[in-house]
């Protein structure tokens, strides 16, 4: 005898951090999405306007608009966790 006790659960409390530790990542990564999409628009509403006002025939604003969404929209795809397993982690 090994002196080996064998106690219920225990080999599956690796699992459960584990899978508590993935899910506080996927909140962490919602929030900072969230917060994300929140300036994106705080931004935008602020940048038309201005345009309209200061050069009404030039729409300036489709720049910053269609480059900072695109980059919002990898980032969305990240918080969603499409590109786990491009970066190595399995699903």
């Amino acid at each position: 005898m090994t002196g080996y006790v064998h106690e219920p659960g225990l080999e599956n409390a690796g699992v459960e951090e584990s899978a508590a530790n993935e899910a506080r990542q996927a909140r962490r990564r919602l929030k900072e999405f969230g917060t994300h999409l929140v300036l994106y628009f705080m931004v935008m509403v602020v940048l038309v306007p201005v345009n309209f006002t200061l050069s009404p025939g030039n729409p300036w604003f489709l720049l910053p608009m269609v480059g900072w969404g695109s980059v919002l929209a990898l980032h969305a795809a990240y918080a969603m966790g499409l590109f786990r397993g491009l970066l190595g982690k399995p699903r």
